[in-house]
């Protein structure tokens, strides 16, 4: 396990790696979060008579992006990989297979991987929690408000780290990011039927 754990921060350490993961969590979430205010601003207004059913739609959803996230990206950076590996071993004439630069491709990829299926989780899963509440301590529509508060708050988290580590203001990036959620509940409202 220790092993595993140093081979782990050995490769969080990486910058390119770190930087890779941290755009898919980001870009995940990103879906996530706002696939989350869609799914709660349309249930309450086609009338979803519980708190439960908006938190198993959601799930579903979570689900989806959740395995989509981690499949996509376990696919396209096994290619990815694969064709770096397949020129280093052509500029090497030697074949890679079972060292360490190989295990070190094969551990980003995991990396990457877990990052982008966490995103879209904590994006979901977030917005979604006042709907645990419903009906004893929240109503529908409560929930739903505090849901879209919360949904607009992690993506303004998302906007203040990314921010602050492109140098920007880290304020400016986080309202450009949790004005995102707003559309999103703004266009859900005025949507026919």
């Amino acid at each position: 396990m220790s092993s595993l754990r140093q081979r782990l921060v050995g490769l969080l350490g990486k910058r390119d790696v770190l930087a890779i993961s941290r755009r898919y969590f980001i870009s995940n979430g990103f879906d996530g979060t706002l696939t989350s205010i869609g799914i709660v601003v349309g249930a309450v207004l086609s009338g979803v008579p519980d708190g439960a059913t908006v938190i198993k739609v959601g799930l579903g959803a979570a689900v989806g992006l959740g395995t989509s996230a981690v499949w996509s990206v376990w696919e396209i950076e096994r290619a990815e990989t694969r064709a770096e590996i397949r020129r280093i071993e052509r500029a090497m004439l030697t074949d890679l297979d079972d060292t360490r630069v190989q295990r070190q491709q094969s551990g980003a990829r995991l990396v990457h991987a877990t990052a982008s299926g966490l995103g879209p989780l904590i994006g979901i899963l977030v917005p979604l929690s006042p709907f645990v509440f419903e009906g004893t301590a929240v109503t529908m529509v409560e929930a739903a408000l505090v849901a879209v508060a919360l949904g607009v708050g992690v993506l303004g988290i998302f906007g203040a780290y990314m921010g602050s580590i492109s140098g920007q203001r880290w304020y400016v990036a986080a309202a450009r990011m949790g004005l995102a959620g707003l559309v999103v509940a703004l266009i859900n409202v005025f949507l026919p039927g």
